[in-house]
């Protein structure tokens, strides 16, 4: 089995130094403060070139036993050929694909629900399930778990795909009613399965994930579903490092393709831009990098919600005055970054931690010392794009290299040609241009993001405007994935919206779990 790498509470209060399978199965810190592994793997450059040899799901398989998964070889390998098979459009996984002038693109939506979250929660259901097994098989669980998501649309789809219809798990799904596009919502309120359940909010995504925080945090909430439903709560959001684990691999992956291509030297770094909202997948890269990949810069791309790069630019993380903006990369309209908090665990360690959390918590700010911002800015650079610049953005991609991209991946893409360096530049592309259709219309057609889409296509719906999109430029530019073409015949399941706060969050939840019995 070898070596099981321990998990580290970033507030450190929380001593109970899980192993992995534990630290997915709790999902957060008894103290609020999300698990970081104990210590990380070194890669040798030639570790990482014989990546490119092999299939996705066995250099999965290879990063995890690296990291000291507390699994052995075979379920290790079990796990990961069902997490990375015949489910995705493409078997590379996540291609690398080179538009030229040193920009490379990562495909991270070829999974079953066109988002980069696909990576991780093809995965981590997968590690949760088999952990619940496990210790049940111990004696050390007798209780099923209810996972709550707050999304702010991504995740929702992806992980009541990757939990539907699992034993000993029920997943409740939170995303803010009016945030979220329609082709996102009608992927998550059309899932199957007997075990799942999703709500609209009426608020945005940060009012979806307190809410869900302080549910976590509410004993008597916690009291009632272990006594009268058998539930312990956990997580599939970010906050669980069983998603960010598999997202550490595609970074390692990445580079070895670039090396298989030539498109990096060897010990070459690349730089990595990402359009980063919980700040889950830029970590990911810092990790990989903390590994041994020669990664240079880790490009911080934001929207008009850019509380990181401005973080970045002046180690001031300031949310008390600033107002939530809609854009047209909804993933990524968050302002309380959750998984920040993991990066200044390992700049500045557990006090500064719980300081600086609790001061955002009373004053809606932090602002970090000197040191900290000086190995912050060692590592991270940021810029910001506006919504209009996004859109345009996509229609100078298509017009110049017959490449559809959507808003995130355009954001990335705007802000990685800015920060370009001699370095070849790894823009990571995070979902498929038909879950933003309606956006990415607009960029095709030059209407502004605040205008309205004209009259013909303003009336579509969400399948209707990835077939004008198609018509306007090209089967084979635009292909629509699968799944989305058919939503327009599937049924909605769940129609439920409700309030923010946690007493409304739980009071949804107590209610589906009485009339489920």
């Amino acid at each position: 089995m070898g070596h099981h790498t321990r998990y580290l509470d970033t507030r450190g209060l929380d001593l109970s130094m899980p192993t992995f399978s534990a630290a997915v199965v709790k999902g957060i810190a008894s103290s609020g403060g999300l698990y970081v592994p104990e210590s990380l793997p070194s890669l040798s450059l030639h570790q990482i070139a014989r990546f490119a040899e092999l299939p996705y799901w066995q250099r999965a398989a290879e990063v995890f036993s690296l990291l000291g998964v507390d699994f052995d070889e075979a379920t290790i390998h079990d796990l990961m050929q069902r997490s990375y098979g015949p489910q995705w459009s493409d078997k590379r996984i996540a291609p690398v694909v080179s538009l030229g002038s040193g920009l490379h693109v990562l495909e991270l939506w070829h999974g079953p629900t066109s988002a980069f979250k696909d990576m991780a929660l093809q995965c981590m259901p997968l590690f949760f399930s088999a952990s619940v097994e496990s210790m049940r098989e111990r004696g050390q669980a007798t209780d099923d778990f209810l996972i709550l998501v707050a999304t702010s649309g991504d995740t929702g789809k992806a992980a009541l795909e990757g939990f539907a219809d699992r034993q000993h798990i029920k997943i409740a799904v939170f995303y803010p009613d009016q945030g979220v596009s329609d082709i996102q919502r009608k992927q998550m309120v059309t899932q199957t399965g007997e075990n799942v359940n999703v709500f609209g909010v009426r608020g945005n995504f940060d009012d979806c994930q307190t809410a869900i925080k302080d549910a976590f945090a509410d004993a008597p909430f916690n009291s009632m579903l272990a006594d009268e439903h058998g539930l312990v709560l956990s997580s599939a959001n970010s906050i669980n490092f069983g998603r960010l684990a598999p997202q550490i691999v595609y970074y390692i992956s990445a580079y070895a393709d670039l090396l298989a291509e030539e498109a990096v030297a060897p010990g070459q770094p690349m730089d990595v831009c990402v359009p980063t909202g919980n700040f889950g997948n830029i970590l990911a890269a810092y990790y990989a990098k903390l590994m041994g990949v020669p990664i240079g810069r880790l490009v911080c791309a934001s929207n008009e919600n850019r509380v990181l790069a401005d973080f970045i630019e002046t180690g001031i993380y300031d949310i008390a005055e600033r107002d939530f903006v809609t854009t047209p990369s909804p993933s990524m309209d968050i302002l309380v970054s959750s998984n920040l908090e993991r990066l200044l665990y390992h700049l500045a360690g557990p006090e500064r931690v719980r300081e600086w959390t609790e001061a955002l918590r009373t004053d809606g700010r932090f602002e970090v010392d000197p040191d900290t911002l000086c190995q912050l800015q060692e590592n991270f650079c940021a810029g910001w794009v506006d919504n209009d610049s996004a859109l345009l953005t996509i229609r100078e991609v298509l017009d110049g290299s017959g490449y559809l991209m959507d808003p995130h991946t355009a954001v990335a893409w705007r802000i990685a040609q800015t920060e370009k360096s001699d370095n070849p530049m790894l823009v990571v592309s995070t979902a498929a241009w038909a879950k933003f259709g309606d956006s990415v219309l607009k960029a095709i057609l030059g209407v502004p993001y605040s205008a309205s889409l004209p009259e013909d296509s303003a009336d579509l719906d969400g399948v209707g405007m990835l077939q004008a999109v198609q018509a306007l430029t090209s089967a084979s530019i635009a292909p629509i994935p699968d799944p989305l073409a058919r939503l327009e015949d599937t049924p909605e399941r769940f129609t439920a919206v409700v309030d923010s706060g946690h007493m409304a969050v739980e009071t949804a939840v107590l209610e589906w779990l009485r009339s489920a019995e």
